[in-house]
C-alpha cells in the first residue's frame, strides 16, 4: 500500500475508477480535478478526515485496488458518535472566510439578475457592469489578491491544491470577460451563459476554501506566522482604505433591496 500512498491521484483513478467514486462519498472531488499530480497520501492529509474515518477509507480503497489481497478491516466503535468536525479558522483566515460571505451574497443573486435580463426588453448594460466592477474589485482585487500574494505564500505554491486555486482565479477572470463582451454586445445568451459558469464555479471554489484549503494551511502555520500573515493583510486592506469594503456591502444591499422589489412585483 505504501506504493499506492505515493502514486499520483489521477494515475490512481484512471487505473481503478472505483477509488474516485470512494472518495467522491468523502467529498473528496478528485475525479473532475483537472490537474490531478496530488499523491494519495496528500489527498487524505489535507481534508483532515478523523481517524476512524480516514481507516475506513483507506481500507476501502485497498480493498478496490487489491480485490484478491486479505485486507483488514478496521475496528470501528459504533457505539461512539463522532461529533461533525468545527472548523477555527486563524484570525486572517478568518477574515478571508468572512469576505466570502458578501462574494456569496451576490452568486445567490445571479440566477434573479439573470431572470431579470432575459425579461426586459434591452440588455441592462449598467446593472451588469456594476456586478462586474463588485466581481473585480471586491472579489478579485480585494480578496483574491490577498490569497494570491499573501496566503499561497506561506506554503508550496506548486502544490496541487494551490494551483487549482489558481486556474480557478483565471476561470473566474475568462468567464468575468465573457460577461463583459455580453454586456457590450446586448447578447444576452452570452451573459447568461457565463454569469452562471461564474457562480458555479465560485461557489464551489469558496466551499474548497472554507472546509478544505484554509484549514490545511491553519493547520501548518506557526504563531509567528499567523502573526505576520495577520500584519500583511492589515496593510492590503490599509491600502485600499476602510471606504472600499463599505463600497461594495452597500452595493450588495441595494442589489438585494432592488431584486426582492422586483420579485414583490
Amino acid at each position: 500500500m505504501e506504493n499506492v500512498l505515493n502514486k499520483e491521484i489521477k494515475e490512481i483513478i484512471d487505473a481503478c475508477p472505483e477509488v474516485g467514486r470512494i472518495l467522491d462519498e468523502y467529498g473528496i472531488g478528485c475525479v473532475p480535478c483537472s490537474v490531478g499530480s496530488c499523491l494519495l497520501k496528500d489527498v487524505v492529509g489535507i481534508h483532515n478526515l478523523d481517524p476512524e474515518q480516514e481507516a475506513t477509507l483507506m481500507y476501502r480503497i485497498e480493498k478496490a485496488i487489491y480485490p484478491g489481497r486479505n485486507v483488514p478491516k478496521p475496528v470501528v466503535d459504533k457505539t461512539k458518535k463522532s461529533a461533525p468536525k468545527k472548523i477555527s479558522y486563524s484570525p486572517p483566515v478568518k477574515k478571508l472566510v468572512e469576505e466570502h460571505v458578501l462574494i456569496k451574497r451576490l452568486l445567490a443573486l445571479i440566477p434573479t439578475i439573470v431572470d431579470y435580463i432575459e425579461g426586459s426588453i434591452k440588455v441592462d448594460k449598467e446593472l451588469i457592469l456594476k456586478c462586474v466592477d463588485f466581481i473585480r474589485t471586491y472579489a478579485d482585487k480585494y480578496h483574491h489578491m490577498k490569497e494570491e500574494d499573501i496566503l499561497f505564500k506561506y506554503v508550496d505554491e506548486k502544490a496541487e491544491v494551490i494551483q487549482v486555486m489558481y486556474k480557478d482565479h483565471d476561470t473566474g477572470r475568462a468567464h468575468i470577460r465573457q460577461v463583459v463582451e455580453g454586456a457590450e454586445r446586448g447578447n444576452k445568451a452570452q451573459i447568461k451563459e457565463h454569469l452562471f459558469g461564474y457562480r458555479d464555479l465560485l461557489t464551489q471554489h469558496i466551499k474548497k476554501e472554507d472546509e478544505i484549503l484554509y484549514p490545511w494551511i491553519d493547520r501548518q502555520l506557526s504563531t509567528a506566522q499567523v502573526g505576520e500573515m495577520f500584519r500583511k493583510c492589515n496593510e492590503a486592506d490599509a491600502s485600499v482604505g476602510d471606504e472600499l469594503p463599505r463600497k461594495y456591502e452597500r452595493f450588495i444591499v441595494e442589489l438585494e433591496e432592488k431584486f426582492l422589489q422586483e420579485v414583490a412585483k
